[in-house]
């Protein structure tokens, strides 16, 4: 099968073509966490054909995830990291995009090694302590990264680009505290799907990203807002990067 083929409906796209699509099968896309919100967001990246996906989860499946994480099935329960499983499927639904997986915590000591090569970074993430050392080492090392966060039928997403945009601690100079909240599984994948296109347009150009602007929506009420966000002064992390 011819890769037009395979693209030809994205191509389509005023200003994509081929010129987009080839920027799409040399860029790496690391993901962060490949549960709600990573499973549709790595779906559609594969989809979409960018060319190698770096995944990275240190957990297993849980059959409380199976609501929302659609890259796990039954059978991974207990069994398989969540990593592995999702590359597994990744891998048979487009065998043109090289799939990596790391089915360990990522820290301080190993984010740079992991995600070593990546164009762009997603948060995927369900708690706030691993979003901060994304939020540094992205600082760090110049890379954009696209925060999302859900909880019931609401959820929240921005693109964080150091001197470009707020960092993640000008939104939340604290950690929320860690806590099992409810969550509809196709808010997760609204999402997640939002992030996946947040990525396509930082590494195209086509389109206009969410750089200093948080999209709220509440799929209870059907309401969206777009929010402009300013970088907090004195911010302890991008004030010093």
């Amino acid at each position: 099968m011819a890769r037009t083929d395979r693209y030809v409906r994205q191509m389509m796209l005023p200003g994509f073509g081929e010129d987009g699509q080839d920027k799409l099968a040399g860029s790496t896309v690391a993901i962060m966490g490949v549960g709600g919100l990573g499973s549709p967001a790595a779906y559609y990246l594969a989809g979409a054909g960018v060319g190698r996906l770096i995944l990275a989860d240190p957990q297993t499946p849980d059959v409380t995830n199976l609501n929302r994480q659609i890259l796990h099935w039954e059978e991974d329960v207990g069994a398989v990291p969540k990593a592995e499983s999702a590359a597994w499927k990744l891998r048979r639904f487009n065998p043109h995009v090289e799939v990596e997986a790391h089915d360990i915590e990522v820290t301080p000591a190993n984010i740079a090694g992991v995600f070593r090569g990546a164009d762009v970074i997603l948060d995927c993430l369900d708690s706030f302590a691993p979003r901060f050392v994304l939020n540094d080492h992205a600082l760090r090392t110049s890379t954009p990264f696209v925060h999302a966060a859900v909880e019931g039928m609401h959820g929240q997403i921005t693109v964080i680009e150091k001197g470009r945009t707020p960092c993640l601690r000008c939104l939340f100079p604290r950690a929320p505290e860690k806590r099992l909240f409810p969550i509809l599984g196709s808010t997760a994948g609204v999402f997640g799907c939002l992030q996946a296109a947040e990525a396509v347009k930082l590494l195209t150009g086509v389109g206009q990203p969410l750089r200093s602007k948080l999209l709220v929506g509440d799929l209870e009420r059907n309401s969206w807002e777009t929010i402009d966000i300013l970088p907090a002064e004195n911010c302890p992390t991008c004030g010093e990067m």
